[in-house]
């Protein structure tokens, strides 16, 4: 049952005066379920819980968190047909992208909970006394990972599960031993409360503490404001705009306790077309690139928005195989009218631009919040010369550069911002007498692909999801994978402290059987 309350901690609560409704964009109707924004003090009091709730949480140990988190994904399994029914009524995709990122999610959580429990993750590092070391001795010291505190989730528009109320951000940072406190996404607010009921059950039948989890609604800009202000929170995740992200950084750089703020935002994922591998495969890689841009409207932060090439046969007959092929793809909806109209805005301002050549546009009728695809050509002084060029347009978009030679599309690598992704299609040897190119575009992202495309993000340890500024703000560390707990902990030294007193982690008997540096051995032999 959907009530519209806010979750503070484990009560349901609804004493603002300011409601909103989501949006079926298949339908183009307004959703019956009225959700009651969280008010200052809601927030205050959610902000006051977890603040409490990490004074024991932090000391949970890893089989303690992986027990909860298993439980998430249990309960959020267990919520069945009814998520993905209101799933699909809140977003305009299919059932089958609900039960896909339905899958993600909870592999996500178990992923964590295997990663928490095994316990190395705190990169555990011993440096045993010396006391008769000359000409000073050498103390006792013990560093591991600690938990920041409790910390502010931003749910994503694009992904209503995989990056929101129990996404890859909130994961982690319960992992990490961090409460989580999610300023719900409003498109998606039905979806993400259910989701909260699921951890909310969960941390009470595993025994988490009150304020470990709490979910708000806005449909605004203030309650987050106010939660990333708020001194008792200690760090921000965010998936989304890059003006929105960089408001948040900029609000956390300006408290009196700055606070790191990590967020994943705009990205075009350049791909460069290199000539030899379009001399045969031009068609191929066209056929495959016009499905990339189109897969789910065009609405994944690594979406192929930028094809760089070098003048010639091999780039014409990609272009106009490209061409042809996207217009055979149908429309599909986007996530709601607003991400709809900013794609049709996005799209009018791209192809107003001089020197702009329209390839293929999809322009038969379509339902309502259909994103009809466009694919646009420029040439590559053109495109050095026009920044708004440089911009993303959210949706299936897509510019095709026609360079003069490598030189320029080199150049054109050094002038991009920062990108989640970079793919290159090309031959052995191409890479080979092409370095420049390849250290160009690597310089860029934070992922570089080798004949595929970038859509697809693998949740594995080794997958890097994040890239320079503006692709994220942090390009250290990844939104996606277990190291992304990484972001949510900061190292800890004891220094002599009795061993009898340490945390277990760090304890002479090692009684978890971790691997630790040991005076400067990885080891998981006692001391």
């Amino acid at each position: 049952m959907i009530t519209g309350k806010n979750y503070i901690g484990n009560q349901l609560s609804a004493n603002g005066n300011k409601t909103f409704n989501t949006f079926n964009p298949q339908t183009n109707t307004q959703n019956t379920h009225t959700f009651t924004e969280a008010n200052t003090d809601e927030i205050n009091l959610a902000v006051t819980l977890a603040a409490e709730a990490f004074q024991s949480y932090s000391k949970k140990s890893g089989k303690e968190k992986a027990t909860f988190l298993r439980a998430i994904a249990d309960e959020i399994e267990a919520l069945g047909d009814t998520l993905v029914e209101v799933y699909t009524s809140e977003s305009g995709l299919p059932a089958g992208r609900a039960a896909g990122e339905r899958g993600r999610t909870v592999g996500q959580l178990r992923a964590f909970a295997t990663h928490v429990e095994e316990g190395s993750w705190v990169d555990a590092s011993i440096d045993t006394a010396q006391p008769e070391r000359q000409p000073l001795p050498k103390v006792d010291l013990r560093k591991m990972n600690v938990p920041l505190g409790p910390v502010v989730v931003f749910g994503a528009s694009n992904f209503p599960l995989a990056f929101s109320t129990a996404g890859g951000d909130t994961a982690a940072a319960l992992a990490a031993g961090c409460p989580v406190i999610v300023k719900s996404h409003p498109m998606h607010a039905s979806t993400g409360e259910l989701v909260s009921g699921a951890i909310i059950r969960a941390a009470s039948t595993t025994g988490m503490p009150n304020g470990v989890f709490s979910n708000l609604n806005s449909s605004g800009i203030e309650v987050g404001q106010q939660l990333v202000q708020h001194p008792n929170v200690k760090g921000v995740g965010f998936t989304g705009s890059i003006r929105g992200g960089r408001a948040l950084y900029d609000l956390a750089a300006q408290r009196p306790e700055p606070i790191p703020v990590f967020a994943e935002m705009g990205s075009i994922n350049p791909v460069v077309l290199l000539p030899e591998a379009l001399s045969s495969g031009a068609e191929n890689w066209a056929k495959t690139y016009a499905g990339s841009i189109t897969l789910g409207a065009g609405q994944f932060c690594t979406n192929p928005g930028l094809l760089l090439g070098v003048k010639g046969a091999g780039l014409d007959k990609f272009g106009q195989t490209l061409a042809e092929e996207i217009v055979k793809v149908e429309p599909t909806c986007m996530l709601h009218p607003n991400i709809y109209g900013a794609y049709e805005s996005g799209k009018a301002i791209a192809i107003s631009q001089d020197g702009l050549e329209v390839l293929a546009d999809y322009n038969n009728e379509s339902s309502a919040n259909y994103g009809r695809q466009i694919v646009s050509k420029v040439s590559g002084a053109t495109f050095l010369q026009n920044p708004t060029l440089h911009h993303e347009v959210f949706g299936p978009f897509s510019l095709l550069v026609e360079c003069e030679n490598e030189s320029q599309l080199e150049e054109i690598l050094h002038n991009l911002e920062g990108q989640l992704t970079g793919t290159i299609i090309a031959t052995d040897s191409e890479i080979a007498s092409n370095s420049a190119i390849v250290s160009a575009l690597q310089n860029r992202v934070g992922r570089i692909i080798f004949n595929g495309v970038p859509t697809g993000v693998e949740v594995c340890p080794s997958m890097l999801h994040g890239g320079p500024y503006p692709a994220s703000t942090d390009s250290r560390f990844t939104a996606v994978g277990v190291d992304s707990i990484k972001r949510w902990v900061r190292p800890f030294s004891f220094q002599a402290w009795p061993n009898n007193l340490l945390p277990d982690e760090l304890k002479n008997e090692n009684p978890l059987n971790i691997l630790r540096n040991v005076d400067g051995v990885k080891t998981t032999d006692k001391i």
